[in-house]
C-alpha cells in the first residue's frame, strides 16, 4: 500500500472514530462536552512510526498485574514480546491478553510524549495478527494507531496502566494526542 493510500485509510478511520465519539450513546465523551467536541487531536501520520517487529512468543505466559486508574489491579498474561527499531535504536514491547481471551493483542505503552503531548497515563495499541503467532514472525507495529484509553475522557472508566516494561525511552509522536476537554 502506498504512503498516500495508507494516509487516506488512516484519515477515514479517524473521521469514523470522531463521529462515534461525537454522536454515539456509548461515547466516552461526557454528554455535557459532546456538543463542543469537534474531533480528537492526532499527530500527522508518520511512516517512520509504522515498524516491523520480530515476535517472541511466551509458551507459558506469565501473569502480570496491571494497576488501573480505579486502583483495582487487572490480571493479564504476557503472551508475546515485540522487538523493533525506532530512530536507530532497538526497543521491545510486551503484548498481553486476559486469560481465555482470543483475538487482538493488547499493547499498552508510555513514551517520552506521555504527560506532555499525550495522555498522562499512557496509550494503547491492539495488534490483530492474521494467524497464531510463532517465534520469529514479523508483524507491523503501527504507532499511528496508538489511542487514548476511555479514562482519558471520563473518570467513570477504569483503565489498565502500562506496566514499566512497556515504558519506551524515546519520543513517539504518532497516534492520538492528549485530549482537550477543558
Amino acid at each position: 500500500m502506498s504512503d498516500q493510500a495508507y494516509a487516506d485509510r488512516l484519515a477515514a478511520n479517524r473521521r469514523e472514530k470522531d463521529e462515534f465519539f461525537a454522536e454515539h450513546p456509548q461515547s466516552p465523551i461526557p454528554p455535557e462536552h459532546r456538543e463542543e467536541f469537534d474531533g480528537l487531536a492526532y499527530f500527522s501520520p508518520g511512516p517512520d512510526y509504522r515498524v516491523e517487529a520480530t515476535v517472541t512468543v511466551h509458551d507459558e505466559p506469565e501473569p502480570v498485574e496491571m494497576e488501573t486508574t480505579a486502583s483495582n489491579p487487572v490480571r493479564y498474561l504476557r503472551i508475546a514480546t515485540f522487538e523493533f527499531e525506532l530512530a536507530g535504536e532497538t526497543y521491545t514491547l510486551a503484548g498481553y491478553r486476559q486469560e481465555g481471551e482470543e483475538g487482538a493483542i493488547f499493547v499498552p505503552f508510555r513514551d517520552k510524549t506521555t504527560g506532555q503531548q499525550t495522555y498522562h497515563q499512557g496509550r494503547y495499541m491492539e495488534l490483530e495478527p492474521d494467524d497464531e503467532l510463532e517465534d520469529g514472525d514479523v508483524v507491523t507495529v503501527d504507532f499511528n494507531l496508538a489511542y487514548n484509553p476511555f479514562c482519558a475522557y471520563s473518570e467513570t472508566f477504569a483503565c489498565p496502566l502500562p506496566p514499566e516494561e512497556n515504558w519506551l525511552e524515546t519520543v513517539v509522536p504518532a497516534g492520538e494526542r492528549a485530549p482537550d476537554l477543558e
